[in-house]
């Protein structure tokens, strides 16, 4: 009886021990845990551009090393490891490592990764090494606009770049240009495609010419040229503008004389000569402008110009332009005029026989002038004694320039001379006094030799 208790007792000190141990064996060290390999730039790997590196990674845990192995296209074997750097996070570590890839390495390829612990656990894959063939490209509706510029305005150009009859993006597009008569295009300005395939650039248009857009050949997409648009360039009017215009004196007596006076200027020419310059009147409460007169400006491109004040108004400089010149106005000079009372009754004179001798003379040579001065005394002519004065006027000019005075005798006799230098019209001048009033008489022409 003893016996048995004692066997008993053995039994459940054995029994308790192995509920004690069992704990123990479900402790054991664990395999490693191996996740996928990723890759990057992705399990298609494409060179047609050129090299690529790629790079591959992978995490375990529970793994004291891990390694990853590359295995070519072809019958090969065995595969190839690549170097891996570790990075712990907490229980696990992230391995990676690179390979560069060309179209040299062109095919499918293999992959195992395999971490090494407590077994050595395996997982593998495949990826692909592709070299694409390049695609067709196409620059279908080029446009550059207006058809029609001045020279140096700024003109728009544009189109869309496709490419396997697809819009291309991010692409470089030269914006090109052939001036006419010449043979070859030249670069103007790049620009970059946007998502939708479009471009676009503004441009200065010097020349008249050809444009056209231009995608060179990637190893992705072959080149590819637009249509060429042509756009005509004229060379715009330059600008003209009358500075410093002035009529004066102001106000002035009506019957005086005004002078006007200003300088006409060119875009990029400054001051210019030889261009003829007109002088208009706008009467008060008129709006129509009147031609007065004109002259020519100088080679300081001035003008000089003078007409008798009648009424009050504005007056203005106006240039009527020339080839490649746009005309201009000057501003609007107001002069008041003053109307006198009417002066005392006066009688009327006239300048008769007026003679210039000889003719022709040679240059250097006297001019002799002779006429005769009248006065109106109640229906009789009768000489009058008074101050006359000489006028000449070379030929081809319009104007009048005074010479010199004389005085015609009691019976109204005048005689002057001067020396000849021009060919020309003389003519004698009674301006009036304050019991006659003026005349003119008519001009003579004399020819000087030389």
């Amino acid at each position: 009886m003893l016996q048995r208790i004692r066997v008993a007792a053995l039994a459940l000190v054995v029994g308790a021990g192995t509920l004690v141990l069992a704990p123990t064996a479900a402790t054991a060290a664990q395999a490693p845990v191996l996740t996928r390999v990723r890759i990057s730039p992705g399990s298609t790997i494409d060179v047609t551009g050129g090299a690529v590196k790629a790079t591959f990674s992978f995490s375990t845990k529970g793994a004291d090393k891990a390694e990853l192995q590359l295995k070519p296209p072809g019958d090969v074997s065995v595969g190839t490891p690549i170097t891996l750097t570790s990075t712990k996070r907490g229980d696990w570590t992230r391995w990676s490592g690179t390979k560069s890839f060309d179209s040299s390495n062109a095919g499918k390829w293999s992959w195992l990764a395999i971490a090494h612990g407590d077994g050595s656990p395996s997982r593998g894959g495949t990826f692909e090494v592709v070299v694409k063939k390049p695609v067709e490209t196409s620059i279908p509706d080029f446009d550059a606009r207006p058809d029609r510029a001045d020279r140096g305005e700024r003109i728009r150009v544009d189109g869309r770049l496709l490419a396997g009859g697809e819009a291309y993006g991010d692409q470089n597009v030269a914006i090109t240009f052939r001036a006419r008569g010449s043979s070859s295009y030249r670069t103007v300005a790049t620009v970059k495609t946007r998502d939708s395939g479009r471009f676009g650039a503004t441009v200065r248009a010097w020349q008249t010419g050809w444009w056209r857009a231009e995608f060179a050949a990637t190893s992705a997409a072959k080149g590819s040229v637009s249509d060429s648009d042509r756009v005509d360039v004229r060379r715009h009017d330059r600008r003209s503008w009358i500075s410093g215009f002035n009529a004066r004196p102001e106000p002035v007596d009506q019957g005086d004389r005004l002078s006007f006076s200003g300088t006409l200027r060119v875009e990029d020419h400054g001051r210019v000569s030889g261009q003829r310059v007109a002088i208009y009147f706008r009467a008060e409460n008129s709006a129509r402008w009147r031609y007065v007169t004109s002259d020519v400006t100088d080679r300081h491109g001035r003008f000089w110009d003078s007409a008798t004040a009648r009424t009050s108004g504005w007056w203005r400089a106006e240039y009527a332009g020339a080839r490649g010149v746009r005309g201009s106005d000057s501003y609007a000079d107001w002069v008041t005029v003053n109307v006198p009372p009417p002066p005392p009754e006066k009688a009327d004179t006239r300048l008769t026989k007026f003679n210039a001798y000889p003719e022709p003379v040679k240059r250097g040579r006297y001019v002799r002038f002779t006429g005769r001065l009248q006065i109106d005394d109640e229906g009789t002519w009768e000489g009058y004694r008074g101050k006359v004065r000489l006028y000449f006027k070379p030929s081809g000019s319009h104007k009048w320039h005074y010479v010199k005075t004389t005085k015609s005798n009691g019976s109204g006799r005048l005689y002057t001379k001067v020396k000849a230098w021009n060919s020309g019209r003389w003519r004698f001048v009674f301006t009036g006094d304050e019991d006659a009033y003026g005349d003119t008489s008519h001009s003579d022409y004399v020819r000087v030799k030389r």
